[in-house]
């Protein structure tokens, strides 16, 4: 079989297995949040119509154990509070590593990319003796601070390929001018930064609403501040055997990232190959 035969025929297989395990746990969830827990046993992958019903759904936003409102409204606090911090703290050192080729700023680049290769479980427990050195332990600015620098690395680094990408002839005509660095960042190239940055906020904003580790143990359950996960684990972590409470609040949960990504997925795309190549 030629090369060019065996990679049609490779390629489609491989598609459709990697399209079955991505959707089939989506399918599971979705068909077993409007069932009865003897259906879910009996037939999980099962679709009977007649028997489908909003009542677990509707009692699990209503549930005394998880307050939708309440932590979709906290979650969603974070996720915009993580994503200015993130391009205000960003956006000025990818513009200064992405001008600068003296072998210091390639090392700090370096420095950043390094923090791509540690697992983000691995450091929790020193960040909580940070925090609390600080005196920010069980606190919601405690958080804010870990979620900002763990999002910190990979902004800087899409940042940085898309800056490269823009002239610097723009800089200099800016400086003719009379603009200073931060003027000219601001004014001029961020707003040409539109494709990258809009990926960087797709990224952190999936990350951040996703993320389970860092709330729950960065937070205390004293606190009384749950995001949407770890208000979901709160709530269902007694009545784990029930079925008919574990479905409906996860779904809960995933359903606002998974309509976000598939809106904005194009926006990803375009934003990470536009910085792929230097023009």
């Amino acid at each position: 079989m030629a090369p060019n035969v065996r990679r049609s025929v490779v390629r489609p297989i491989l598609l459709g297995l990697l399209f079955v395990l991505m959707t089939v746990p989506v399918y599971l969830l979705l068909v077993n949040s409007f069932k009865n827990q003897e259906d879910i046993l009996n037939g999980p992958f099962s679709l009977p119509f007649s028997k489908l019903t909003l009542e677990h759904l509707n009692a699990a936003i209503h549930s005394p154990q998880f307050n939708v409102i309440k932590g979709y409204g906290f979650t969603l606090f974070l996720v915009v509070a993580v994503d200015v911090l993130c391009i205000l703290f960003a956006g000025p050192a990818a513009y200064v590593i992405a001008r600068s080729m003296k072998r210091r700023t390639q090392l700090l680049m370096l420095y950043f990319l390094a923090g791509t290769f540690i697992p983000g479980a691995a450091l929790i427990i020193p960040v909580i003796y940070v925090l609390r050195s600080l005196g920010l332990a069980n606190t919601v600015a405690g958080l804010l601070a870990h979620d900002v620098a763990s999002t910190l690395p990979v902004s800087i680094f899409l940042f940085v390929g898309f800056i490269r990408t823009i002239p610097v002839d723009i800089d200099h005509a800016a400086s003719i001018d009379g603009a200073g660095r931060y003027r000219t960042f601001w004014t001029i190239i961020f707003p040409l930064m539109r494709p990258g940055v809009v990926t960087v906020l797709i990224l952190n904003s999936i990350g951040i609403w996703n993320d389970f580790v860092s709330p729950q143990i960065l937070l205390s359950p004293g606190s009384g501040r749950y995001t949407v996960t770890t208000a979901i684990y709160a709530g269902i972590s007694q009545y784990s055997t029930d079925l008919t409470k574990v479905f409906p609040n996860l779904l809960l949960a995933i359903a606002p990232v998974i309509i976000f990504f598939i809106y904005m997925q194009r926006h990803i795309i375009s934003g990470l190959t536009v910085g792929a190549v230097k023009g």
